[in-house]
């Protein structure tokens, strides 16, 4: 499964999330599934129970900071296929090379 989500802090005494958000990635990174962080969400790969897993811990990591959290996640299941991550990427620039 391939998961885009995106994890944030809600209220509290600050309007910065940069460091909340840091230590969810921190969270997804030393999971060890294959995973890349963008301006707008962090993508994970991985089966459905270490994924949602790592989601959790990384929700977890942001709620100790505030009192309110946003998750927002958008979720690719297609069992048998593995490493969309960057295969899917490929295909799409493999078409525009052409």
């Amino acid at each position: 499964m391939l998961v885009a989500f995106s994890v944030s802090p809600l209220g509290g005494d600050s309007d910065g999330v940069a460091e909340a958000v840091a230590e969810a990635v921190r969270v997804v990174r030393e999971s060890g599934l294959p995973c890349e962080t963008n301006a707008m969400f962090t993508l994970v790969e991985g089966e459905w129970d270490e994924v949602m897993a790592v989601l959790k811990r990384a929700s977890e990591v942001v709620a100790a900071r505030a009192p309110r959290v946003s998750l927002v996640i958008k979720a690719d299941i297609r069992p048998g296929h593995t490493n969309q991550l960057r295969a899917k990427v490929e295909r799409v620039e493999s078409l525009l090379a052409e």
